[in-house]
């Protein structure tokens, strides 16, 4: 049977801190306070997994409920990105995109000591990063975008690839293990933004990978068999993918709380394209096209695999 109607639901996904205060880690990072810009899904967690590091947090979002939870964990929530930064020793920057960023971190920076790590570790796109490191001018620019959603912050086993001057690797390295599993540093050289060029080249290959498995499922449900014995028969063979099942499952159970929504998703596309100029990336383009069809259809606040939902739906 198709599944078009719209599936609710939410996915419990409990998480915890990446690190505990104890010991000499906590006591090294007890003197860094970082302003942390943007605890949606992904800032939230990276921001608790700091305070469980030891730093001090000064949080900020532009709608402050979203916030006003990490006041128990021990950060102070302020009202404007200003406000974060006085006093503050790094910059981080976790938002949705270039505009957001741009207005948000500039007016952070402003605030911040000569030098100070700015490191942008949101997906903002290689234009959104050349107006960042406009901005960050006075300060010591960092690319850092992760891979990895809402579980993997949580967990704090997030990839941090990033690129940035030598000289502030070590202020850089102590926030990176907190939120993060691994490191990959990529260059030097942060405005040329290798950190943004690797994100984006593995976005592609995650997006197109989530639409597909949404297209098999929605193919073997049209051809009238069980969708799961799609995901068995990949199982274990050259052509799986944890991811696979993951996202399937998730289609399959109607539990679509974000990890990564359906717009979040659009808007990297998005960020694809613009990156590869006249480069012909004919299954970006396609998964471009889904993540829009599913979110005119009322799924763009739901987990990415909703994308599902654009084999049912109708073109203009």
């Amino acid at each position: 049977m198709l599944r078009r109607a719209r599936a609710t639901g939410a996915a419990g996904q409990p998480g915890r801190p990446g690190g505990s205060r104890t010991g000499s880690q906590a006591e090294g990072n007890a003197m860094t306070t970082v302003a942390f810009l943007g605890t949606g899904t992904m800032g939230a967690p990276m921001a608790r997994n700091l305070l469980a590091h030891g730093f001090a947090v000064r949080a900020w979002n532009r709608t402050r409920a979203r916030a006003e939870g990490l006041a128990a964990d021990g950060a102070t929530v302020v009202d404007t990105p200003a406000e974060a930064a006085r006093g503050a020793d790094v910059l981080v920057t976790m938002l949705l995109d270039a505009e957001a960023t741009t207005e948000a971190g500039g007016q952070a920076a402003a605030e911040m000591p000569p030098g100070a790590p700015w490191l942008q570790m949101a997906t903002i796109g290689l234009g959104g990063l050349a107006r960042v490191a406009e901005l960050a001018a006075d300060l010591t620019l960092v690319d850092a975008p992760v891979l990895g959603t809402r579980a993997p912050a949580e967990q704090g086993t997030l990839t941090v690839l990033a690129a940035g001057p030598e000289h502030v690797r070590d202020r850089a390295r102590p926030v990176f293990d907190a939120v993060g599993g691994r490191t990959l540093w990529l260059g030097e050289d942060a405005a040329r933004g290798d950190g943004t060029r690797v994100k984006l080249a593995a976005n592609a290959w995650v997006l197109s990978l989530t639409n597909a498995v949404g297209e098999s499922i929605a193919l073997a449900e049209a051809l009238g068999v069980d969708p799961r014995l799609f995901l068995d028969a990949i199982a274990g063979g050259a052509v799986d993918s944890p991811y696979a099942h993951l996202k399937g499952e998730a289609i399959l159970s109607g539990e679509l709380a974000p990890a990564f929504t359906v717009d979040g998703a659009h808007k990297d596309a998005g960020l694809i394209a613009e990156a590869a100029g006249e480069l012909r990336l004919d299954l970006a383009a396609a998964a471009r096209a889904r993540f829009a069809r599913a979110s005119r259809a009322g799924h763009g606040g739901e987990d990415m695999a909703a994308a599902y939902y654009a084999s049912f739906t109708e073109e203009p």
